[in-house]
């Protein structure tokens, strides 16, 4: 194991040729398999170091190069030859919190990051890389399975069976869902940095193949204020390589809410009622197209 002293991870930037002194270490929460430190130096520089297993270094690494245009993702200074551990850019705000308006950081999230994606061209799979599907529609079954395990009596059984069915029709064919991106992952509020009231920063990817929309509607759905066809369509309607019809778009939205209003069971309690609230909003909104309402 690495110990994290400030000699050691000296050393460590002497080794890739980076000269800038290291003078403060934080050790920050990391994952289960490696752990991550915030370093400052002597010049004003800050840095994550992680650590974490070699794979998933890889992948991350590999986004994060794809998108390096991207103001919003840190940028890479360095990797351990056996990706063991690497080195980029700390951006500074707060995550979660102080974020302004939904409809204002959506819209830079499209504009600097999912406008940005490129085709995934590799292997013929679908969700996470660590874990690939072999069609959309089973990544999305299985999310809606452990959505329904966290959920327990919260949504009945009724709510369960019609985003079963939803999802049945939009994601029974792959060649339906457009062309397949590398996407960020884990596109939430929890991994969006702040500053001023601004989205500054997208930390944290959880590299996975899909469409664009998956992402965009992740981002949508990750915090319960603001959930209105309003902002969906302002910000969707600045989408690039996104066409869909807005019928489907708000039809998507209840799979993807289903799916965070579970994730919110288990992690932020707190913002369940106000899900529930938004929940209600949707389920009658996809009814009312189900009946032939024309939703402008």
């Amino acid at each position: 194991m690495f110990e994290p002293t400030l000699y050691r991870v000296n050393s460590l930037f002497r080794h890739h040729q980076i000269n800038d002194e290291i003078v403060q270490i934080e050790r920050l929460s990391g994952t289960t398999a490696g752990f991550v430190l915030k370093l400052e130096s002597k010049q004003d520089h800050t840095y994550i170091l992680k650590f974490d297993n070699p794979n998933e270094i890889h992948l991350v690494e590999h986004l994060l190069n794809t998108y390096e245009d991207s103001i919003l993702l840190p940028k890479v200074l360095l990797t351990a030859q056996d990706r063991s551990y690497f080195v980029y850019t700390f951006i500074e705000g707060t995550t979660h919190y102080n974020r302004g308006s939904k409809k204002n950081w959506l819209k830079i999230l499209v504009k600097d990051l999912l406008n940005k994606y490129v085709e995934y061209k590799e292997e013929s799979i679908w969700g996470r890389i660590e874990y690939p599907r072999q069609t959309w529609k089973e990544f999305n079954e299985i999310s809606i399975e452990e959505a329904r395990i966290n959920l327990g009596n919260i949504l009945s059984i009724e709510d369960y069976n019609y985003v079963k069915r939803k999802a049945a029709q939009l994601f029974n064919n792959d060649s339906g869902q457009g062309k397949r991106f590398l996407l960020h992952g884990d596109t939430g509020v929890h991994n969006f940095v702040y500053n001023n009231s601004t989205l500054t920063g997208v930390i944290d990817p959880s590299p996975m193949v899909g469409p664009i929309i998956y992402d965009f509607l992740y981002a949508f759905c990750s915090s319960p204020d603001d959930i209105t066809v309003e902002t969906l369509f302002t910000a969707s309607d600045i989408l690039e390589q996104v066409r869909i019809e807005k019928s489907r778009l708000i039809e998507e939205v209840i799979i993807q809410l289903y799916c965070r209003i579970g994730l919110s069971v288990k992690h932020h309690p707190g913002d369940l009622s106000d899900y529930m609230k938004a929940w209600e909003h949707w389920i009658q909104l996809c009814k009312n197209l189900d009946e032939g309402t024309t939703i402008i």
